[in-house]
């Protein structure tokens, strides 16, 4: 009874006569047997040799594959190794996928792809869709505010927004609308191509290997949904609401009309901000604002109309300016305080009521008239 070693050992010794059968030429002499024995030999172990490189080479692809597998499939690998060794453990998952399991795979793989993807790429497309609109609500408050800014004798500021010309943020919401649209009619919920859309666009945010600054670029702009649209200042009449000036920018402007413009704005957004109420003099709404110099190099024209609608929107101001402001914001204030510092040691604040500042300058300017009589 042969033994499966023995077996095996009976199989090689087929396969080498086999060999020699076809390759061995018929000895002549006795000399002819010694050179055909070397020949023989050299070109069996020239054969063993190539295929044990073959063999070398082919266990490396299926590490190298086994390792990618793992990689992919992390959870459904933990016990299994990346090694030749182990393939008899790697056929029998696949036959276990090719088998029983296969479609349950698929029919989860389809669960998730229908309801989690979807859910996913729709919900995030929504909550950008949402954001837009929110800044368009918030235009529209802040020019409910600008309604009330006379900007000039009949004339008044809005706000006007228009969707971006850039041509990566068209590109990127016509392809997050191809993701979502008619998800519900369609007949597989979802199809391959939209599937390979949604996979791009993750990708990009990922970043794609050797171009992740790029898509970090693209990214930050795409997704901030500020970038999505172009923003302008219409001056227009109040009664016919015809436009009077349109500004993109304010190059070509005196300081004047900058100034000018940049407060109506600015006091535009802090009642947005702030949702303050024009006119209101009782409030619960933060109303505290701290201008440091804004005033500094600004005409007296454009402080005043700065200041006067600070003073309709109820704003408490803390107003950091140069003494040479002083008489333009006396009006505006019901509090000073000067600061000083002689030595460049320790400064010194030194606090009055508006009241006690007019007194007291009232007093000064007495005495210094006083003394130039008595001179």
């Amino acid at each position: 009874m042969r033994t499966r070693a023995g077996e095996a050992a009976w199989a090689v010794a087929q396969a080498a006569y086999g060999l020699l059968e076809k390759s061995c030429p018929t000895p002549q002499s006795v000399t002819d047997c010694d050179r055909i024995e070397r020949e023989q030999q050299a070109a069996l172990t020239e054969r063993i040799e190539k295929a044990a490189r073959q063999q070398q080479a082919v266990g490396q692809r299926a590490v190298a594959a086994m390792q990618e597998f793992r990689r992919l499939w992390p959870a459904e690998t933990t016990e299994m190794d990346a090694a030749v060794e182990a393939a008899g453990e790697y056929r029998a998952l696949r036959e276990r996928l090719a088998s029983d399991d296969l479609p349950r795979f698929e029919a989860e793989f389809k669960r998730q792809l229908n309801t989690n993807t979807i859910n996913d790429i729709a919900g995030f497309s929504a909550w950008l869709a949402k954001s837009a609109t929110i800044i368009r609500e918030r235009i529209d408050v802040i020019n409910d505010s600008l309604r009330a800014i006379e900007y000039n004798p009949g004339r008044l500021i809005t706000l006007t927004i228009q969707p971006s010309t850039n041509q990566e943020i068209r590109a990127f919401r016509d392809e997050l609308r191809a993701c979502t649209d008619e998800v519900i009619a369609a007949d597989d919920q979802y199809s391959e191509e939209r599937f390979l859309r949604v996979k791009r666009i993750i990708e990009r945010f990922k970043g794609r290997e050797g171009q992740t600054d790029l898509d970090r670029r693209w990214t930050a702009l795409v997704t901030d949904v500020r970038n999505w649209f172009g923003f302008a200042a219409s001056e227009r009449w109040r009664d016919s609401g015809d436009e009077w000036e349109h500004y993109t920018d304010s190059d070509g402007k005196s300081g004047g009309q900058k100034e000018k413009l940049a407060y109506t704005i600015l006091a535009a957004s802090l009642a947005y901000q702030f949702r303050l109420e024009w006119g209101v003099s009782k409030s619960r709404d933060f109303r505290f604002a701290l201008i440091d110099e804004a005033f500094g190099r600004g005409s007296d024209v454009s402080t005043r109309y700065a200041l006067d609608l600070f003073r309709k929107l109820g704003l408490q101001l803390l107003v950091v300016t140069p003494l040479q402001k002083v008489h333009i914001i006396e009006p505006y204030v019901a509090a000073v305080g000067f600061v000083e510092n002689r030595t460049g040691a320790a400064s010194r604040l030194q606090t009055l009521t508006i009241e006690d500042y007019h007194a007291l300058r009232a007093e000064r300017t007495v005495a210094a008239a006083v003394a130039d009589l008595r001179r």
